[in-house]
C-alpha cells in the first residue's frame, strides 16, 4: 500500500532559487516528491531522503511546500504546507578602479532588497576586511593599496534583514604611477632607451614621447623601453603609464629629452679674397655651437668651434677642400650632413721662363702647378694679341714679330673654378730681326767689307765668311764691318746675324765670296835646249789655268796652260829674261805673281872641229860666240869619259889619253856657274 503522509520539521531558503525542506521519515518510503508551488506554477523535485532541496525557483518568491512520500504501492497524501519565502537574488557587480588606491563598486537594483552589504579584503589575506552597508546601488572603497588584488563579496537583504544571495568579484587596483623615470638618449641611431622603477601590480608599461603633434609610443612589460625613429633638432616630453586589468596610472610627469641637432644645410663657400675662403650655413635649432671641419685633398684637416653661422680659412690655390659641418649640444654631435667640396683657382706658374727665342717665335715653359688642367699663354705686345691654349707646360708662340717687347702672362685653368686672373706677366722681347746684306766689296787682298741694312735697336751684327778654309767673323753694332786676313784661292759664304739680350736673329740669305787664287809658290826654269826653256811650279789654290811670260828686250815668251809647267820657244840664248805668272780662277779671278829674273844659257859654239894627235890625244877647235864665255869639251865613250876646259877667251884644247879602238860623242858646250852641264849643244863622232 501507499506510505503514510510525511510530517514537515521546517522549509528555509538559503539561495533565492532553491528551498530546502526537512520532515521526518516515512517507513516504506522508498522516495520523497517535493513541491513549490507558486500560484499557478510549481516545481517538483524527487529526493531520496530528508533534508531536500527544491531548486529552479525565483527569488524573493513566497511558495507553498508540501512533501508525499513515493514507494511502489504509490504516493502518499501531500503533506501540511509551508509557506517560504525564497531569499533576494545577489546584486550583479560591476567594479572598477578609477584610481590606484580606489575601487568603485555599483550594481542594479535587487527585487525586493531594503538594503545591501559590501565588503572588500585583499585576496592575499593581508590587512583588514572593509564592510559598508548601503541603500544605495553604489559605493567606493578608497585608501586601499595601489596594484593589488582585492575579493569583494555583496548582497542584499530584505525588509526583515534577511540576507540574499552573495556575490564575489576580484578586482585590482590600477598601479601607481612609475618612478625614477630615466631616459638614455642614442645620438648615433637617433633613439631613446627610457627606463624606470617597477610599479607594483603593473603588468605592461606605455611609454609616450611627443612633441607638438607627433606622439611616438613604446609598450613593454618591462622596466625599460627602446623608442626609435626619434627627429634631430626636436625637443620631446618622455612620460611613463603603468598598466593592469584595472587600466592605467596617471602618466609620470613628463621628463624632457632633448635630441642632437640636425645637420647644417644650405652651406655655401665664397672666397672673399685669394687665399681667404668664407663658409656659411643656416642656424639650427638646439643647435648650441658648431664645427668646421675643412680637409684638403692632400689629407691635411684644420677644424674651428664657433657659435656663429660663418668661419673664415685661409685656402691655397689649386686644391679642393671637403667642408663638413657639425652642429652640438648637451645630447651631442648632429649627423653628418652633405660635404660640400670647393675648388680654389688653380695656382700661377710663377717661375715660368723663355727656353727658346728666336726672330717670330717665343717657346716658354714652367713648373706644373696644383689645380690646373689647361695652361693660356697669352703674348700682348707688336700689333696684336697672341694665344696658345695646352696641358703641357710649355708653349710656343709663334707668329711674333722681331725685334718687339711682349708682355707674355701665362694663365691656369681647372674645370672646376675656371681661370686665375691674378697671374702676373712677364716682360719678353723677341731675337733681333734678320739683317740683310747690301754689298760686299774687296778693300784689299784678304780684305773684304760687308754692309747691310740695319734694322734693330741695341743689337750687334756678326758676319761670317764661311768656307773649307775656315771660318773668318767680324762685328758691328753699326752697318758695315770688314772682314781681314781671307786666304787666296778660297769660296766663301758669307751671311750676317743680328744678336741682342733676347737672342739671335736668324742668318740673313747668304752671298757667295771668291778670292783670287794664291800665286804658286814654287816655279822652276829649266832650258831645254839653247831656244826652248820648260817653265813648271806649283799648284796655286783657287787657280783653274795659268799664264806664263818670259821677256826681255829681244821678246817675249808665253803660254796659258791648264797644267802647272808649259814650254816657252824662241828663246834668245845668253839672254836676261823677267819672269811673270798670271793664276786665273773658274770664275776669272786674277792674282799676278812675280818672280826672280831668269837668264838664259850662253849660246853654243860653232864650228867645232877635232883634230886627231900622236899621242892618242884629241884636239878640239870652235868658234865662240862670245869670247867672255869660258866653255867646256866632253869626251863620252864606252871605254871612258874625258873633258877639257881652256882658260879664258880661248877657243881649243887637247884631250889626252884617249883609249884606242872605241867611238866617242864629242860636245862642246858654255861652263855654267851652277846646275848640270848643257846636253843640248851640237856632238860631233870621234872615232
Amino acid at each position: 500500500s501507499a506510505p503514510d503522509t510525511p510530517v514537515i520539521d521546517q522549509a528555509y531558503s538559503k539561495l533565492s532559487n532553491s528551498i530546502t525542506v526537512e520532515w521526518r521519515a516515512v517507513p516504506g518510503a522508498t522516495n520523497y516528491m517535493l513541491t513549490a508551488q507558486d500560484g499557478d506554477s510549481f516545481v517538483e523535485t524527487i529526493v531520496k531522503n530528508s533534508p531536500g532541496t527544491v531548486m529552479g525557483l525565483k527569488p524573493a518568491t513566497l511558495y507553498r511546500i508540501t512533501v508525499r512520500s513515493i514507494n511502489s504501492g504509490g504516493k502518499s497524501q501531500p503533506s501540511p504546507f509551508r509557506k517560504v519565502n525564497t531569499v533576494l537574488a545577489a546584486p550583479i557587480l560591476s567594479v572598477r578602479s578609477p584610481s590606484c588606491d580606489s575601487i568603485a563598486v555599483s550594481w542594479k537594483a535587487v527585487h525586493m532588497a531594503a538594503g545591501f552589504s559590501v565588503s572588500l579584503m585583499r585576496s592575499d589575506g593581508l590587512g583588514r576586511m572593509l564592510k559598508q552597508n548601503t541603500t544605495n546601488t553604489s559605493l567606493i572603497f578608497t585608501n586601499l593599496d595601489p596594484g593589488t588584488l582585492y575579493t569583494i563579496k555583496a548582497y542584499a537583504w530584505n525588509a526583515n534583514g534577511m540576507p540574499g544571495d552573495d556575490f564575489t568579484y576580484n578586482q585590482r587596483t590600477s598601479p601607481n604611477a612609475p618612478v625614477d623615470v630615466k631616459v638614455a638618449f642614442n645620438s648615433g641611431a637617433l633613439r631613446a632607451v627610457v627606463s624606470w622603477m617597477p610599479a607594483e601590480g603593473a603588468l605592461t608599461y606605455s611609454v609616450t614621447v611627443s612633441s607638438g603633434l607627433l606622439k611616438l609610443r613604446c609598450n613593454t612589460s618591462s622596466a625599460s623601453c627602446m623608442v626609435p625613429s626619434l627627429q634631430c633638432s626636436s625637443e620631446y616630453n618622455v612620460s611613463v603609464t603603468a598598466y593592469n586589468d584595472a587600466g592605467p596610472s596617471q602618466p609620470t610627469d613628463a621628463v624632457s629629452l632633448k635630441t642632437i641637432p640636425c645637420a647644417p644645410v644650405n652651406i655655401s663657400v665664397e672666397e672673399d679674397e685669394p687665399g681667404h675662403l668664407l663658409v656659411s650655413w643656416s642656424s639650427i635649432s638646439l643647435g648650441h655651437y658648431y664645427v668646421v671641419f675643412v680637409k684638403s685633398d692632400d689629407g691635411l684637416e684644420v677644424h674651428c668651434n664657433t657659435s656663429h653661422t660663418q668661419y673664415h680659412f685661409q685656402s691655397d690655390c689649386g686644391f679642393t677642400y671637403f667642408i663638413s659641418v657639425f652642429a652640438y649640444n648637451e645630447a651631442g654631435q648632429s649627423p653628418l650632413g652633405d660635404v660640400f667640396n670647393y675648388t680654389t683657382a688653380p695656382c700661377c706658374p710663377s717661375d715660368f721662363r723663355p727656353v727658346f727665342m728666336s726672330s717670330d717665335t717665343v717657346r716658354v715653359s714652367w713648373a706644373p702647378v696644383r689645380g690646373a688642367d689647361l695652361y693660356e699663354t697669352r703674348a700682348a705686345g707688336g700689333s696684336g694679341v697672341v694665344l696658345c691654349r695646352d696641358t703641357a707646360t710649355a708653349c710656343t708662340l709663334s707668329a711674333l714679330q722681331c725685334s718687339t717687347p711682349y708682355n707674355i702672362t701665362v694663365y691656369s685653368f681647372s674645370e672646376a673654378r675656371g681661370s686665375n686672373t691674378s697671374c702676373a706677366p712677364q716682360y719678353v722681347a723677341t731675337a733681333p730681326c734678320t739683317p740683310e746684306i747690301k754689298n760686299i766689296s774687296k778693300e784689299g787682298v784678304s780684305v773684304i767689307s760687308v754692309q747691310w741694312q740695319p734694322n734693330n735697336e741695341e743689337a750687334t751684327y756678326v758676319v761670317t765668311a764661311r768656307g773649307e778654309a775656315g771660318l773668318w767673323h767680324c762685328t758691328s753694332t753699326r752697318n758695315s764691318c770688314t772682314l781681314m786676313d781671307l786666304p787666296c784661292g778660297s769660296a766663301f759664304s758669307v751671311s750676317a746675324i743680328a744678336r741682342s739680350p733676347a737672342g739671335q736673329s736668324l742668318p740673313s740669305y747668304s752671298i757667295p765670296l771668291e778670292t783670287a787664287p794664291c800665286c804658286p809658290n814654287d816655279l822652276t826654269l829649266t832650258q831645254v835646249t839653247q831656244s826652248v826653256t820648260n817653265i813648271s811650279w806649283s799648284v796655286g789654290r783657287g787657280a783653274q789655268t795659268y799664264v806664263t811670260a818670259l821677256e826681255s828686250p829681244k821678246g817675249q815668251a808665253k803660254c796659258h796652260t791648264l797644267q802647272t809647267y808649259c814650254l816657252l820657244g824662241c828663246i834668245t840664248c845668253g839672254t836676261n829674261y823677267t819672269v811673270s805668272l798670271r793664276a786665273i780662277s773658274e770664275t776669272g779671278l786674277t792674282s799676278s805673281c812675280t818672280y826672280q829674273g831668269y837668264s838664259s844659257s850662253a849660246c853654243c859654239p860653232s864650228g867645232v872641229k877635232l883634230y886627231r894627235l900622236s899621242n892618242n890625244g884629241i884636239r878640239v877647235f870652235w868658234r865662240a860666240s862670245d869670247e867672255t864665255i869660258n866653255y867646256n869639251a866632253d869626251l863620252h865613250g864606252s871605254k871612258g869619259n874625258f873633258s877639257c876646259t881652256p882658260s879664258s877667251g880661248r877657243s881649243h884644247c887637247v884631250i889626252t889619253k884617249i883609249p884606242c879602238g872605241d867611238v866617242y860623242t864629242v860636245v862642246v858646250a858654255p861652263v855654267t856657274d851652277k846646275g848640270p852641264k848643257l846636253t843640248f849643244c851640237p856632238k860631233k863622232i870621234y872615232s
